[in-house]
């Protein structure tokens, strides 16, 4: 499995945890993203964007770094650009860091969007930054190791069929809801938990445990 890590510009506390999720994994870095390259020890082999928002030159140890430029405007973002990117190097497995939080709304928006869209297509896809970690989910059950007491909540896309939520303070056992409803917002981990949607768009938005940050 080729693991790929993208950096893009949101929140990042490089706490233990995050460094587990991205060790091995190549780098490529989104427009201001490269900021977080320093922080976390890594050296991206490739830079993608438009670079309205990112320094001109990297850090001195990043100054050999290989840049792609792509115009202002343009109808993909620079996350956008990245992955594909990756993908096209061989990437099967995509940690997005930086992807979750940051000073625009709609930025984590769209990443939630690229994570599903590129799960569909096959990738294994998780977005990490320290303090939030999310999963895509389907039909195929999946376990998150979370200490007892996280908060975490299910996102929903769509409506959703057959949401089963076990090992939490408030459990689902095939539940169908609308897009519309909340009932899946702020739930807590009784320790590790399974959670799987038979159709339907959702991600898994846990809280990181703060005595590891």
């Amino acid at each position: 499995m080729e693991h790929f890590v993208i950096l893009l510009a949101g929140r990042m506390e490089p706490t233990p945890a995050l460094r587990a999720a991205i060790e091995g994994g190549r780098v490529i870095a989104a427009d201001d993203g490269i900021r977080h390259a320093a922080g976390l020890g890594l050296a991206p082999e490739l830079w993608v964007g438009d670079f309205d928002s990112a320094p001109q030159q990297p850090p001195i140890a990043l100054a050999g770094i290989r840049r792609e430029t792509f115009p202002r405007d343009k109808d993909k973002t620079d996350g956008e650009i990245a992955i594909e990117a990756a993908i096209a190097l061989g990437a099967t497995r995509l940690t997005l860091v930086g992807a979750l939080g940051g000073p625009r709304s709609d930025h984590a928006f769209a990443h939630f969007i690229l994570a599903l869209r590129y799960f569909h297509q096959g990738l294994d896809i998780a977005l990490e930054d320290g303090a939030e970690s999310a999963l895509p989910l389907s039909a195929t059950p999946r376990r998150v190791d979370l200490e007892p007491g996280t908060q975490f909540s299910v996102l929903k896309f769509s409506n959703v069929r057959g949401l089963t939520i076990e090992g939490a303070k408030w459990p689902l056992d095939n539940v169908d809801l609308p897009f519309s409803s909340i009932l899946t917002q702020s739930n807590e981990a009784a320790g590790p938990i399974t959670v799987s949607v038979a159709e339907g768009d959702a991600i898994l938005l846990a809280q990181c445990d703060p005595s590891v940050r």
